[in-house]
């Protein structure tokens, strides 16, 4: 049995949200901060888990826009990031949603005169709100799968 046709809105909310996560992403390579920090709801919620939330605690709590700004700046620590999302899940309900979406996250410095690449698998486990007609996030979970850390030639 195959599963129903969504209804147009439903496909529209779910590119809509689709935009948003992939904005995320593009923000972060440009290293805007602030416009990373306007896709998520003033009291939104980031926690970061070096393994599955279930098993353990996050490494690092994030909580609204100012905060997450200001976390999202750090990414100005590397020369260059490329951030490539993958697979994405998303569950509508009304004015809601929760998704999950793979990513890849490539991260470029110089360090000690050698260039170092670090490749990142992660998952973001997502909660979405749509205020003002707008989709944002209200709470994500970034889990780090693994991490890739090695020298680079240009």
């Amino acid at each position: 049995m195959s599963s129903p046709t969504p209804m147009p809105e439903q496909v529209a909310d779910r590119l809509a949200i689709r935009d948003l996560v992939d904005a995320y992403a593009h923000l972060a390579d440009r290293r805007d901060a602030q416009g990373q920090a306007a896709l998520f709801t003033d009291d939104a919620r980031v926690a970061v888990y070096d393994g599955e939330p279930d098993t353990t605690e996050p490494v690092q709590v994030l909580n609204g826009r100012d905060e997450l700004a200001e976390a999202f700046g750090s990414l100005r620590n590397y020369d260059r990031t490329t951030h490539f999302n993958g697979q994405c899940t998303v569950t509508v309900d009304g004015d809601g949603a929760t998704g999950e979406t793979y990513c890849l996250a490539h991260h470029l410095w110089v360090e000690e005169g050698q260039r170092t690449l670090m490749v990142m698998s992660i998952r973001y486990q997502d909660t979405f709100v749509r205020q003002g007609g707008r989709w944002f996030f209200a709470e994500r979970r970034l889990i780090t799968d693994w991490v890739d850390r090695r020298p680079s030639t240009a």
